[in-house]
């Protein structure tokens, strides 16, 4: 799913709003987020994951054509766990039944 179907999907599941307002509370999250992991905290959404900011220390690496030593700068990358209700619907221990599939996506809805 891509940002776009995102919005779409928010709005066809809240017909009182306008797709533009969709957008803007997508956006809205999307910025919270990325300002919290810039200023290096570490964002949890309950029952999806965890987001958080992680540090690849200054090394010093070969370029692949010459071979010269290379300096490489410290980095910042963000990481993703997922939480444990997303683990279990991505890998359940027993297969769902065609009426829990239909009982979750109701409550889901």
């Amino acid at each position: 799913m891509i940002r776009s179907d995102l919005i779409l999907r928010i709005a066809d599941m809240n017909p009182h709003l306008y797709e533009r307002e969709c957008e803007a509370v997508v956006k809205t999250i999307f910025d919270r987020i990325s300002e919290a992991l810039a200023a290096g905290d570490r964002v949890e959404i309950r029952g999806f994951g965890a987001f958080s900011v992680t540090t690849t220390q200054a090394r010093e690496g070969r370029n692949p054509r010459t071979g010269e030593s290379v300096a490489v700068a410290e980095k910042k990358n963000v990481s993703f766990k997922t939480g444990k209700d997303m683990r279990q619907r991505l890998n359940p221990t027993k297969p769902e039944t065609a009426e829990e599939i239909v009982a979750r996506m109701l409550k889901a809805s």
